[in-house]
C-alpha cells in the first residue's frame, strides 16, 4: 500500500502516518522533480502518490481519486482499477461528516461526486461497493487475486 503526500492540513484525530504532510513548496519540488506517479489538485489542496518501488513479484495497491487513477492507466495501460464506492449518497455524506469535514466541504465533494463517479465508472475495471467493509475488503483482494492468476 503506497502513501500518499499532501499539503491539506490533518484532520482532528487523523493518524500520522495517514499521508505524508507537507507544505506546497516541498510538494511542488517533488512533483519538479519527477518524484511523483500520479499527483492532483483537489479542493485548493495537492496529493501525490510517490513513484513506487515494489519488490519484484509484489502488486503495488493505490488509494487514489479518479485524476491520479487516469493518470495511473495512462502510465501502466495494464494497470486493474477498482472503484470503491459508498452505497449512497447519503452514506457517504454520513462518512464525510464522521471523519470531520464540515458542511462547506460536505456540500462542495458532493456537488462533486457525481461527476467524479461518471469518469471513474467509465475507467474502472471493477465496481466494489463498499457497504460492509470486510465484505468489500474481501471482493477487491478476489479482484486482484482474479488478476494475478491471469499473468
Amino acid at each position: 500500500m503506497s502513501r500518499s503526500w499532501t499539503t491539506r492540513p490533518r484532520r482532528a484525530g487523523e493518524a500520522d502516518d495517514a499521508y505524508v504532510f507537507v507544505d506546497r513548496a516541498t510538494f511542488e519540488a517533488k512533483v519538479a522533480a519527477g518524484g511523483f506517479l500520479e499527483s492532483a489538485g483537489v479542493f485548493d489542496h495537492l496529493y501525490g502518490t510517490p513513484l513506487p518501488e515494489p519488490p519484484p513479484g509484489s502488486d503495488v495497491l493505490l488509494e487514489i481519486d479518479v485524476q491520479g487513477a487516469a493518470q495511473v492507466r495512462t502510465r501502466y495501460p495494464d494497470a486493474v482499477v477498482i472503484l470503491v464506492r459508498a452505497p449512497s449518497p447519503q452514506a457517504q455524506k454520513a462518512r464525510l461528516r464522521g471523519r470531520g469535514d464540515d458542511d462547506a466541504v460536505i456540500a462542495r465533494r458532493l456537488a462533486r461526486a457525481a461527476a467524479e463517479e461518471e469518469a471513474a465508472l467509465a475507467l474502472a475495471d471493477h465496481v466494489v461497493v463498499n457497504d460492509d467493509l470486510h465484505r468489500a475488503v474481501e471482493e477487491a483482494a478476489a479482484i486482484l487475486e482474479s488478476h494475478r492468476s491471469l499473468r
